[in-house]
């Protein structure tokens, strides 16, 4: 480093002066950086299949979470092998557990 001329004021001490990015910077743009990449992808993102069309994500979770309450109750009640056996009668949809044995 050269030497520091006198008389100088403070701003002309510092205006050359360039601050190194602290890791705590680093992180907070590579995390700004991600959001952004994350929301440009979920706008690209395809389209839902036909067959979930109507589905929201509520409606979704809930109908997982029935299904596997059944899962879990036929499991208790010693069931193995097992099919859902899927019937529409109007606006109805029925969905009934049939023994994997009879197919």
């Amino acid at each position: 480093m050269g030497k520091i001329p006198r008389g100088l004021t403070d701003k002309d001490m510092i205006k050359n002066y360039v601050e190194e990015e602290s890791i705590e910077q680093q992180l907070l743009n590579a995390a700004k950086k991600a959001e952004k990449l994350r929301a440009i992808s979920e706008a690209e993102a395809p389209p839902a299949p036909l067959a979930k069309a109507g589905f929201t994500s509520e409606l979704t979770d809930k109908l997982g979470r029935e299904l596997l309450a059944l899962k879990l109750e036929l499991s208790n009640a010693g069931v193995k092998s097992y099919n859902f056996k899927i019937k529409r009668d109007g606006e109805k949809i029925t969905l009934t557990v049939t023994d994997k044995k009879l197919f």
